[in-house]
């Protein structure tokens, strides 16, 4: 990966995974960065489960990314 990250997703840890897959699936490389997890580990908790996810993809695939992203939102949010 590149030195230049856009954040495309913030949301929960579930849904953090299922994108992560979701982007590989597609073709785009990805850092996820749950700060939950990693606080809970040092032996204390930061942060809320909503919120405790952040991806990351390189520059150049954020516009691709945040398309997929949409386009599963669009989908998901139709179904409810």
């Amino acid at each position: 990966m590149t030195d230049e990250l856009s954040l495309v997703y913030t949301g929960s840890r579930v849904e953090g995974l299922y994108l992560e897959e979701l982007l590989k699936e597609n073709g785009i490389g990805c850092i996820r960065k749950d700060t939950l997890e990693e606080s809970v580990g040092a032996g204390w908790a930061q942060g809320s489960p909503a919120d405790a996810v952040k991806i990351f993809v390189e520059t150049f695939n954020a516009e691709k990314a945040k398309k997929i992203l949409d386009d599963y939102f669009a989908s998901r949010d139709k179904k409810k």
